[in-house]
């Protein structure tokens, strides 16, 4: 075959000829030689044979040959310079034995797609569902949790944020120590489980999204440094060690390696998007940003559906989501940590170590609610430098806000979830301010119905690694004070325990069982679904006002006069209005308030709803209270 005829979706890897065979590319610079090694099994006796293929070498450190021989479903790896071991593709589609085991040739048009109307989704009205297939169900398979999508599009879940697949040693982990960034792991099935867990998901009416880890490569089976030195940056580095080289020399086939794997998740699994962990451990310094190409690959592949791309954002950037035209980097949504943290400490009034910036103050969650991040640029005196930057102009959608994710459980020590450290009454407030705000909300599994399983961290490691995660997990939560034991040693759970894993599985009974807060949430997410104001999702449409240490109100005001509705959070004892001189609180001319919703609903589980009384009414503690303006009469 000539090498015009070759045609090729990716710029490396094994793919699959019109007329039979396979075109082998691989970029190894520190090589001399490379070879195609297929391997054949004896079923039943678990022999091996092998055929090896010189691959030609090509200009600036790549190789590829054409093997007629080899088909969809072979086994392969590449022999390095005539040398043992033998190592798989670094951009193979499929390890069905693992990360150190052969690569297989996978057909990508195999699965055929039942989803040609689906034209993909934008960001603004969408909720956001965190999940791990591995504990999202007992079973733990892709198969297993596309029997769960109808009941999350029935809750009123529209977009599912699945956490990192990328294939990673080992029976369990979360994930973001992938190693073979084309592959999704073994673990949860094929890469046909996966495209059918998709299309499944469209045929809902849900959007899929995959949480990538383009910042660092995981600590065990990454084989990327036998290839190529090109891969570690020798000018940064991150709290995981070398940073990716995305802006020194050789750089360029390592920014296409991410770039193609980006494109390559909306082309053959047909994603919608996708979540960028981490972005702030990310260092570019080239003139077109390494965020920003993902971002235009991610739309390219798209080819005319909508995308969603949502980065995890420490630093608070607010370039990452400004748009390209504004010298931003394009993308559609960034995690808000402040809004976590603050609405964490107004629950919970913890304050150790990151949370001792917040007070959990009404001001702050107000401030939250318009503006997106808190720190702005403010001096921060526990990380001793500048943080976030101003977000003026950004619409409300762009920040993506959480009460809980698969890091910030697991940063309670023992996996807790909120409701398990405050109040019920202070939760389900909480739920309610930050469901009916302007953010893009978003789930992490279990939440919709106060799952009790907890989330920590597992991984199943070789015996010295799993020794220093373990210390290195203690050592960060050390500046957990809390979490200390009377006397002063940590309780934690082993990651490297099976069992941990598997006390993460989350229990779907208790959606019946705690049926009342699976009510609450529905009900929610229809009120912000189906009221024009909360729909709306316009920030600068709303104000604020604090009524007490712990209370507050949020005025939302509607296009056409006489249409609002006022919002009342209160963490605190009652508040009545007869120490409110805020004018917030006025009804519109003409009018005056009605409930229409609240979280002490017996529905709910609440103690109950106290009668309103336009004249004298009261904030009800450890409650949230919604309020439409009505004509006087009506």
């Amino acid at each position: 075959m000539h090498a015009g005829q070759v045609r090729r979706r990716l710029f490396i890897g094994a793919e699959l000829q019109p007329g039979g065979g396979v075109h082998f590319r691989v970029w190894a610079p520190r090589r001399k030689r490379v070879e195609a090694v297929l391997e054949s099994r004896t079923p039943g006796r678990g022999e091996r044979s092998e055929i090896a293929f010189n691959l030609a070498p090509e200009p600036d450190g790549f190789f590829s040959g054409y093997v007629e021989q080899a088909a969809a479903g072979d086994w392969y790896r590449f022999r390095l310079d005539g040398e043992a071991p033998l190592y798989p593709d670094p951009a193979s589609r499929f390890q069905p034995e693992g990360s150190s085991g052969p690569s297989q040739i996978v057909d990508p048009a195999a699965y055929r797609w039942g989803d040609s109307a689906w034209r993909g989704v934008s960001i603004k009205g969408q909720v956001i569902y965190e999940l791990h297939v591995g504990t999202f169900t007992q079973a733990g398979t892709w198969a297993a949790a596309s029997r769960e999508l109808k009941e999350l599009a029935d809750l009123g879940i529209t977009v599912i944020e699945v956490l990192p697949v990328a294939e990673f040693p080992g029976r369990f982990g979360w994930g973001y120590d992938g190693v073979d960034f084309f592959s999704p792991t073994r673990l949860y099935g094929t890469p046909d489980d996966f495209r059918s867990f998709v299309d499944q998901a469209h045929a809902l009416g849900l959007a899929a999204i995959l949480d990538v880890v383009y910042n660092h490569f995981g600590p065990c089976d990454n084989y990327l440094g036998q290839f190529s030195d090109d891969f570690i940056s020798r000018r940064h580095h991150t709290e995981w060690g070398g940073a990716v080289n995305f802006d020194g020399e050789n750089s360029s086939p390592v920014r296409e390696f991410f770039i193609s794997n980006a494109g390559y998740w909306i082309d053959e699994f047909h994603l919608d998007g996708l979540r960028l962990d981490a972005v702030h451990a990310i260092v570019d310094d080239s003139e077109d940003h390494i965020l920003a190409a993902v971002t235009r690959r991610v739309r390219e592949k798209a080819a005319g559906r909508q995308t969603i791309v949502v980065a995890e954002n420490e630093h608070q950037d607010a370039i990452v989501v400004r748009d390209v035209e504004q010298g931003g980097y394009g993308l559609d949504g960034t995690w808000n940590d402040d809004f976590h943290h603050a609405a964490r400490a107004a629950m919970t009034g913890q304050s150790d170590y990151f949370f001792g910036d917040y007070r959990g103050a009404p001001q702050e969650l107000i401030s939250a609610v318009k503006r997106g991040f808190l720190f702005q640029g403010q001096w921060n005196p526990r990380q001793a430098k500048r943080r976030g930057s101003p977000t003026r102009g950004l619409p409300g959608c762009r920040f993506v806000t959480f009460l809980e994710n698969h890091d910030q459980i697991s940063h309670s020590g023992r996996g807790q979830r909120p409701w398990q450290l405050t109040s019920p009454g202070r939760c389900r407030a909480a739920t309610a301010l930050w469901l009916l705000a302007p953010g893009t909300p978003m789930f992490f599994q279990g939440q919709e119905f106060w799952a009790s399983a907890p989330f920590v961290f597992f991984a199943d490691h070789h015996a010295e690694l799993a020794e220093l995660v373990r210390k290195g997990r203690a050592e960060f939560m050390r500046n957990f004070r809390c979490l200390r034991n009377r006397d002063g040693e940590l309780d934690l759970l082993d990651p490297a325990s099976v069992e941990t894993f598997h006390r993460c599985k989350l229990d779907f009974s208790e959606r019946s069982r705690h049926g009342d807060i699976y009510r609450l949430h529905r009900d929610l997410l229809r009120l912000r679904r189906e009221d024009p104001l909360f729909a709306a999702q316009r920030a600068e449409s709303i104000e604020g006002a604090v009524l007490a240490a712990e209370a507050l109100a949020l005025r939302y005001f509607g296009e056409q006069p006489g249409d609002d509705r006022l919002v009342l959070v209160n963490f605190g004892g009652d508040v009545t209005s007869q120490h409110c001189a805020e004018p917030l609180l006025a009804p519109p001319e003409g009018c005056d308030w009605k409930p229409i919703w609240s979280s002490d609903d017996p529905r709910y589980g609440g103690p109950g709803m106290l009668p309103f009384d336009a004249k004298t009414w009261i904030a009800p503690a450890h409650a949230a209270l919604v309020l439409k303006s009505i004509k006087t009469g009506g």
